[in-house]
């Protein structure tokens, strides 16, 4: 099982806009399979306008498919829609669970 944590620095202010993003994309992630216990997370001790999105995954390969594959999907999308103007920089970190 695999833990990913995508942390994502928003630009001031935008962090709010990218949590309500995540919140309605986390079903449609949960929904393909591969993506478990969605988290979606903000700073409380940490850089400012962090926002970090956490989930498990038991196949890591099929993980990043399904990640090409969802950012296909037009219900997507419109979700996401202006998520580049939310964010400054960010990355993935991925953890084997022991």
């Amino acid at each position: 099982m695999y833990l990913i944590r995508e942390v994502f620095q928003a630009r001031p202010g935008k962090a709010k806009d990218l949590v309500k993003m995540f919140k309605l994309a986390a079903p449609h992630f949960e929904k393909m399979g591969e993506m478990k216990g969605m988290k979606v997370m903000t700073d409380a001790v940490s850089t400012y306008w962090t926002v970090v999105v956490e989930s498990e995954t038991d196949n890591i390969g099929s993980f990043f498919s399904n990640m090409r594959s969802a950012t296909m999907s037009d219900e997507l999308k419109d979700i996401m829609k202006g998520y580049m103007d939310c964010v400054e920089g960010g990355k993935r970190e991925i953890f084997l669970i022991e």
